[in-house]
Order: C-alpha cells, then sequence, then structure tokens
C-alpha cells in the first residue's frame, strides 16, 4: 500500500489518474479543499470556464445549453454535504479485495455552492415518460479490467425522482471557493446521500431517458448483488450506508496508560440521521455511548467523542466504534459478500498500544 504523502498531507493511492485519501485523524467539522479526497478515473480534463457547456437533452420538451455564466446566474444554494468513495474501507477487506486500497480517508464534508438540478430540469421541461437522468463528465478513457468497450466517459444516472430532490446540485463552488480541477472544475454534480461516484465531475451533458440507463459503471463497476428471492441480480450501488469511523485514537498509536484521552471520530449515513454512537475497548464485548458533537445536518458527517478511562495495564486494546441511524439501522459486524468490493461498513477494529 502507497504511504506516500503529497503536500496537502493526502495519502497517494495512485499518481495517475489521481486518486488520494484524506488522512482521517486530522478529521475537522469541514473538510479544507486541499485535504479532501481526491477520486478520478481518468486523466483530468483541462476546461476554461468561458468554453464550458452543459448540454440538457433526451426525454425534453426544450433542448437546453447553458453556458458557465448562465448557469451562474441561476438561483443557487449552499449547504454542507457528504461524501464517500463506494470503496472507502477497502483495505480493511479480507483477502486483498480487487480496486485502489483506500483504508478510512475517502470521505469529506465540504461546503457546496450550485443549482438545484431540479431547476435546471424544469426549464428543460421533463417528459411524461422520463425515468433516469445521466450525469455525464468531460473525462474518459478506456478501462482494462472489466474491460470497457472503447474508449468512455465517465457517467452515471439517478432515477428522475432523485434528480429532482433539492440536495442535488449542480455545484460551482467547494468551500466558498471556485472548485479546483480535482474536485470537478468548472462544474459538478453533489448528490446528497449516495455514495460518491453519483456525483460526476467535470460535468458537461445531463440526458434524460425513458427506460433505465444501464451501462458500464452501473452494471460492471459500481454494483452489488441483490438477492430477490435467491435470485441474484446486479443492483447499482446508492445509498450511503450507516457509519462510524475513530480519528483518534489511531492504529497504532501509544495511549498513556492511566490517563483521560479523548476519543473522537465522525458518523453518518445516507437520507437519515445518525442516532447514536457507541465505543467499545474490548473488541466489541462491552460498548459505552459516545457523545453527538453539535446539530445534525442532513447529509453531512456528525462529529462525537468519549472520554475514556484508560486502564493501567499496559498492552494491546482493541478499540470500536459503531453508529445506528434515525431508522434503526446499525452497523455489521462482517462485511457482505454481496456488496463485493462497495458500501463497506462493517465495524472496523483499531488496535492501539496502551503505554
Amino acid at each position: 500500500m502507497n504511504e506516500a504523502v503529497s503536500r496537502a498531507g493526502l495519502i497517494i493511492r495512485e499518481k495517475e489518474p489521481a486518486n488520494r485519501e484524506f488522512p482521517f485523524p486530522s478529521l475537522s467539522p469541514a473538510t479544507p479543499t486541499n485535504a479532501f479526497f481526491v477520486r478520478t478515473h481518468f486523466p483530468i480534463p483541462a476546461i476554461r470556464a468561458k468554453d464550458w457547456t452543459l448540454t440538457v437533452d433526451g426525454e425534453v420538451e426544450r433542448e437546453l445549453r447553458l453556458t458557465y455564466d448562465e448557469l451562474l446566474g441561476l438561483p443557487a444554494t449552499t449547504s454542507p454535504v457528504l461524501l464517500e468513495c463506494a470503496g472507502n474501507g477497502r483495505a480493511q477487506l479480507v483477502p486483498k479485495a480487487k480496486g485502489l486500497l483506500w483504508d478510512t480517508g475517502a470521505v469529506g464534508t465540504a461546503e457546496w455552492t450550485g443549482v438545484p438540478l431540479s431547476a435546471v430540469l424544469d426549464r428543460a421541461g421533463v417528459k411524461e415518460g422520463g425515468v433516469d437522468v445521466i450525469l455525464q463528465g468531460a473525462d474518459k478513457g478506456e478501462v482494462d479490467d472489466p474491460r470497457s468497450p472503447g474508449v468512455i466517459h465517465f457517467e452515471r444516472s439517478l432515477p428522475l425522482a432523485k434528480a429532482m430532490r433539492p440536495e442535488v446540485l449542480l455545484a460551482y463552488k467547494m468551500n466558498g471557493k471556485d472548485l479546483t480541477p480535482d474536485h470537478g472544475f468548472p462544474v459538478r454534480a453533489i448528490v446528497g446521500g449516495w455514495y460518491g461516484m453519483a456525483s460526476v465531475k467535470w460535468l458537461t451533458h445531463v440526458t434524460v431517458t425513458a427506460t433505465p440507463f444501464e451501462e458500464f459503471w452501473q452494471s460492471l463497476e459500481y454494483a452489488y448483488w441483490k438477492r430477490e428471492r435467491e435470485r441474484p441480480t446486479l443492483a447499482r450501488v446508492t445509498e450511503v450506508q450507516v457509519k462510524a469511523q475513530i480519528a483518534r485514537p489511531g492504529l497504532s498509536e501509544a495511549v498513556p496508560a492511566g490517563k483521560p484521552y479523548r476519543v473522537f471520530g465522525a458518523a453518518w449515513g445516507g437520507g437519515s440521521d445518525v442516532a447514536a454512537v457507541e465505543f467499545s475497548t474490548d473488541a466489541g464485548k462491552k460498548w459505552a455511548e459516545a457523545r453527538l458533537l453539535g446539530e445534525a445536518v442532513p447529509f453531512a458527517w456528525r462529529l462525537w467523542e468519549l472520554p475514556w478511562d484508560v486502564p493501567e495495564a499496559t498492552g494491546r486494546y482493541q478499540v470500536m466504534a459503531r453508529a445506528t441511524d434515525t431508522e434503526g439501522r446499525t452497523q455489521p459486524e462482517k462485511h457482505d459478500a454481496d456488496r463485493r468490493t462497495y458500501m463497506i461498513n462493517f465495524v472496523f477494529t483499531v488496535e492501539v498500544e496502551v503505554v
């Protein structure tokens, strides 16, 4: 696993295309732009704002072509939204999984400013038969495993009902400033409550279709096995699963014996708020409830903390955290193999050294 660190403190998982991970022990309420994880599938396209246009077509009454200035002239909204890579935590899987071996830092919460996708779709006038909304980025290339049918763009679709939700934005600012090239300049999608692959970067095309969109990125990749009457079929990865992660203590951290220690971390879910976080120092035999910090914000993470009275006995301790959401869903103990290498929200163990 490549642990080289860039100037911003990000862990380099792959140099080209650029894939960099946020060091989760440096957790803060809002993730700075230069510390936010970077996920790309192909080389980052160079796009000038003055040359950029967004085409909206397909099952619409009026095909649109918006310039950057025209988009910025529409009513906008700003809100914090969490993005988590669907493979975040893949390094925790045993045996070793295929794909980028993200540990715990392919996640972050930033403040995004943009125009609701629904406002643009309303302008175009979605026809009655509209079912899916395809979001296509300017980035493109070939994939070797599984092999793509030649050069393809990165693209994903949303069901029309999700696309019309207020948490789906055409974003052009991140943390109050223009998007950086790494994060999708000049315009990207932000899909609150769904894994990051849905938030397509370098967005250039929105197409409404009359049938479900089944293509490479949501049939061969970013798909999992869903069992209906014991017949497994591939389904799209969509909603973020409930999860708590420990920021401190970190893996193999030396914790002073017999002294109080502030354990802290973050927890999140998809469309539901976090109801509780629990912490264990004995590999899950006993649990204590942590304190949730601040107020719940839809589609963003929530920080938590717990005072740990570190025992006098030195040695290795296995600490764990688990979250429960307002729908009553709690993190599982083990990864579901039907999820392949996605939606990894089982309870991780962090081994620390009490000295």
